[in-house]
Protein backbone atom coordinates (compact mmCIF):
# COMPACT_ATOMS: atom_id res chain seq x y z
CA UNK A 1 0.00 0.00 0.00
CA UNK A 2 3.05 2.22 0.46
CA UNK A 3 3.87 2.18 -3.09
CA UNK A 4 0.01 2.79 -4.14
CA UNK A 5 0.31 6.26 -1.67
CA UNK A 6 3.68 7.12 -3.92
CA UNK A 7 1.85 6.62 -6.81
CA UNK A 8 -1.35 8.54 -5.61
CA UNK A 9 1.41 11.50 -4.75
CA UNK A 10 2.45 11.34 -7.98
CA UNK A 11 -1.02 11.45 -9.68
CA UNK A 12 -1.65 14.58 -7.68
CA UNK A 13 1.53 16.35 -8.58
CA UNK A 14 0.33 15.90 -12.29
CA UNK A 15 -3.17 17.65 -11.15
CA UNK A 16 -4.86 14.38 -10.77
CA UNK A 17 -7.43 12.76 -8.27
CA UNK A 18 -4.48 11.15 -5.87
CA UNK A 19 -5.35 7.11 -6.55
CA UNK A 20 -2.43 4.95 -6.77
CA UNK A 21 -2.35 1.09 -7.61
CA UNK A 22 0.03 -1.35 -7.15
CA UNK A 23 -0.35 -5.38 -8.59
CA UNK A 24 1.67 -8.40 -6.99
CA UNK A 25 1.53 -11.82 -7.85
CA UNK A 26 3.19 -14.26 -6.07
CA UNK A 27 4.53 -11.65 -3.52
CA UNK A 28 6.20 -9.60 -6.59
CA UNK A 29 4.93 -5.93 -8.01
CA UNK A 30 3.97 -7.11 -11.49
CA UNK A 31 2.08 -3.87 -11.93
CA UNK A 32 1.74 -0.10 -11.05
CA UNK A 33 -1.05 2.23 -11.86
CA UNK A 34 -1.80 6.14 -11.47
CA UNK A 35 -4.84 7.91 -11.78
CA UNK A 36 -4.69 9.73 -15.36
CA UNK A 37 -8.09 10.24 -17.03
CA UNK A 38 -7.59 14.30 -17.08
CA UNK A 39 -4.27 14.64 -18.80
CA UNK A 40 -4.81 11.31 -21.02
CA UNK A 41 -8.34 12.83 -21.83
CA UNK A 42 -9.41 9.05 -21.20
CA UNK A 43 -12.09 8.32 -18.41
CA UNK A 44 -11.31 4.78 -18.16
CA UNK A 45 -7.29 5.67 -17.29
CA UNK A 46 -8.00 5.08 -13.66
CA UNK A 47 -5.11 3.58 -11.57
CA UNK A 48 -6.45 0.37 -11.10
CA UNK A 49 -7.36 -0.26 -15.30
CA UNK A 50 -3.56 1.21 -15.75
CA UNK A 51 -2.11 -1.42 -13.33
CA UNK A 52 -4.07 -4.25 -14.73
CA UNK A 53 -3.86 -3.27 -18.40
CA UNK A 54 -0.11 -3.20 -17.65
CA UNK A 55 -0.13 -6.32 -15.92
CA UNK A 56 -2.22 -8.37 -18.88
CA UNK A 57 0.47 -6.87 -21.54
CA UNK A 58 2.89 -7.95 -19.70
CA UNK A 59 1.33 -11.10 -18.80
CA UNK A 60 0.33 -11.73 -22.40
CA UNK A 61 -2.78 -12.49 -20.85
CA UNK A 62 -6.67 -10.46 -20.15
CA UNK A 63 -6.77 -12.98 -17.29
CA UNK A 64 -5.13 -11.84 -13.50
CA UNK A 65 -5.68 -15.17 -11.23
CA UNK A 66 -3.65 -15.01 -8.36
CA UNK A 67 -3.14 -11.63 -8.24
CA UNK A 68 -3.61 -8.96 -5.27
CA UNK A 69 -4.90 -5.43 -5.94
CA UNK A 70 -3.85 -2.57 -3.87
CA UNK A 71 -5.38 0.14 -4.55
CA UNK A 72 -5.58 3.52 -1.99
CA UNK A 73 -9.78 3.85 -2.87
CA UNK A 74 -12.06 1.86 -3.03
CA UNK A 75 -12.85 0.75 -6.74
CA UNK A 76 -15.66 2.33 -8.66
CA UNK A 77 -17.81 0.28 -10.62
CA UNK A 78 -15.92 0.13 -13.71
CA UNK A 79 -12.88 -0.74 -11.92
CA UNK A 80 -14.52 -3.20 -9.74
CA UNK A 81 -16.12 -4.69 -12.76
CA UNK A 82 -12.84 -4.65 -14.91
CA UNK A 83 -11.49 -6.75 -12.11
CA UNK A 84 -14.08 -9.29 -11.34
CA UNK A 85 -13.56 -9.57 -15.92
CA UNK A 86 -9.68 -10.03 -14.89
CA UNK A 87 -10.16 -13.05 -12.76
CA UNK A 88 -8.55 -10.87 -9.76
CA UNK A 89 -8.32 -12.55 -6.44
CA UNK A 90 -7.83 -10.45 -3.62
CA UNK A 91 -8.29 -6.26 -3.69
CA UNK A 92 -6.87 -4.62 -0.67
CA UNK A 93 -7.94 -1.09 -0.59
CA UNK A 94 -6.90 2.07 1.57
CA UNK A 95 -10.09 4.19 2.25
CA UNK A 96 -13.95 3.64 1.13
CA UNK A 97 -15.74 5.61 -1.43
CA UNK A 98 -19.00 7.10 0.06
CA UNK A 99 -20.02 8.29 -3.31
CA UNK A 100 -19.20 5.03 -5.66
CA UNK A 101 -17.17 2.74 -4.00
CA UNK A 102 -18.28 -0.95 -5.69
CA UNK A 103 -16.31 -3.18 -3.10
CA UNK A 104 -18.99 -2.96 -0.08
CA UNK A 105 -19.72 0.57 0.26
CA UNK A 106 -22.08 1.79 -2.36
CA UNK A 107 -22.14 -1.55 -4.60
CA UNK A 108 -20.47 -5.03 -3.89
CA UNK A 109 -19.69 -5.99 -7.70
CA UNK A 110 -16.69 -7.59 -6.69
CA UNK A 111 -18.41 -9.77 -4.20
CA UNK A 112 -21.69 -9.96 -6.26
CA UNK A 113 -23.37 -13.67 -6.42
CA UNK A 114 -24.98 -12.50 -9.52
CA UNK A 115 -21.63 -12.81 -11.45
CA UNK A 116 -19.14 -15.83 -12.76
CA UNK A 117 -15.82 -14.59 -10.08
CA UNK A 118 -15.91 -13.14 -6.64
CA UNK A 119 -12.68 -11.35 -5.11
CA UNK A 120 -11.88 -11.56 -1.31
CA UNK A 121 -11.51 -7.83 -0.23
CA UNK A 122 -9.90 -6.17 2.57
CA UNK A 123 -10.55 -2.50 3.23
CA UNK A 124 -8.92 -0.19 5.32
CA UNK A 125 -5.61 -0.84 4.65
CA UNK A 126 -4.13 2.94 5.83
CA UNK A 127 -6.88 4.08 5.37
CA UNK A 128 -6.26 7.71 7.31
CA UNK A 129 -3.54 8.31 5.21
CA UNK A 130 -5.14 7.85 1.80
CA UNK A 131 -8.23 9.13 3.22
CA UNK A 132 -6.29 12.30 4.43
CA UNK A 133 -4.56 12.52 1.21
CA UNK A 134 -8.21 13.09 -0.87
CA UNK A 135 -9.71 15.17 1.17
CA UNK A 136 -6.36 17.88 0.91
CA UNK A 137 -6.75 17.43 -2.60
CA UNK A 138 -10.36 18.20 -3.08
CA UNK A 139 -10.09 20.90 -0.25
CA UNK A 140 -7.87 22.68 -2.79
CA UNK A 141 -9.76 22.88 -6.07
CA UNK A 142 -13.14 23.70 -4.11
Amino acid sequence: MAQALELAREAEADHEVPVGAVLVADGKVIAKGRNGPIGSHDPTAHAEIVAMRMAATQLQNYRLPRTTLYVTLEPCAMCAGAMVHARVERLVYGCTDPRGGAAGTIFNVVDSALLNHRIRVTGGVLAEECQAMLQAFFRTRR
